[in-house]
């Protein structure tokens, strides 16, 4: 069965104009919606290591104990193949150090896992010299992190190493026992990969996954000169979890089948179909619920009545 259910924050941030809500009224709004731990923005308006010394997360911790969330990741927000055409500037190092302040808030609210990207592609640099920019950056990071008891989560979400086979390829590459695949079905959902193929393959090295639902939506340019119209890539828009395009119960069963029972968040991270109020976020959080609920009552083994002769 699927791990424990969180909530991640950047849902109640106010980043898209839906309704905000500071860090520590969206701890107890995770906890009143029945998750079973929360997935913290590290970065304002919520966590941010630059406004959370050490005091003011012992405020935070003590907020998730009281809540009875037992579950935490830190949400980070890296890119380390960023500014790549100014070599002065010590980027990677830069990024390594705010993944450490990252390991640390983990550490100081009894978490053991933090969220982190690769890299966009940079033109200013081969494909090759940015991947082994990231792996190298990973494997610091991973290293570091060791020391504190804390999992490096690489999410498939920049453009270095979001294809299922090159995310697998990564985290080898990389080769430290607590770098970990975040392993998600929107990127290879977009892609048109086989989802069922593609979370047996990454299972096995997945600590956590987070999801969302999209519809997609056509988009169109016309062109004066043919009186017609030109088809673009579509873009999509969040629909609550079961009514998108995404086949979440295929991608499920390919993630058990491969042996992971880590945890799986849910995010509102764009526009959402019927806007952004707190009942609307609300409705859609408990909607993911239902939807992981159902799918376990659908995984659990059937048990027969005995039978008994007459």
């Amino acid at each position: 069965m699927p791990g424990p259910t969180l909530l991640h924050s950047v849902s109640y941030s106010g980043s898209w104009g839906q309704w905000f809500l500071p860090v520590d009224e969206f701890i107890d709004k995770a906890a009143y919606l029945g998750f079973d731990g929360v997935m913290l923005m590290a970065k304002r308006p919520h966590l941010s290591p630059l406004d959370y010394p050490p005091t003011p997360l012992g405020m935070i911790r003590n907020r998730l104990e009281k809540s009875g969330l037992k579950h935490l990741v830190i949400a980070g927000y890296t890119n380390f193949t960023a500014d790549m055409e100014h070599s002065e500037v010590p980027n990677v190092e830069i990024q390594i150090q705010h993944t450490m302040e990252l390991v640390r808030l983990a550490a100081g609210l009894g978490g053991s896992l933090v969220r982190i990207f690769t890299g966009y592609e940079h033109p200013a640099a081969s494909f090759g010299a940015q991947w082994n920019r990231v792996v190298g950056a990973l494997r610091e990071c991973s290293q570091r992190a060791a020391v504190f008891g804390v999992t490096i989560g690489v999410q498939n979400h920049h453009d270095i190493g979001v294809g299922y086979e090159s995310m697998h390829d990564l985290i080898a590459a990389v080769n430290e026992p607590n770098c970990r695949a975040f392993f998600d079905a929107w990127a290879p959902a977009l892609h048109g990969a086989d989802l069922g193929a593609a979370a047996r393959k990454l299972g096995p090295v997945t600590a956590h996954t987070t999801v969302a639902d999209y519809q997609l939506r056509p988009r169109y340019k016309y062109e004066p000169a043919l009186v017609n119209y030109t088809r673009e890539t579509a873009y999509t828009q969040a629909v609550p979890m079961g009514e998108g395009f995404i086949d979440y119960q295929t991608f499920f069963d390919g993630l058990m089948e491969s042996g992971f029972r880590g945890g799986v968040a849910y995010e509102m991270c764009s526009p959402l179909l019927h806007g952004g109020s707190v009942d609307t976020l609300d409705r859609y959080a408990r909607k993911f619920l239902e939807y992981i609920e159902a799918y376990r009552d659908r995984r659990s083994p059937v048990t027969e009545s005995p039978q008994h002769s007459s």
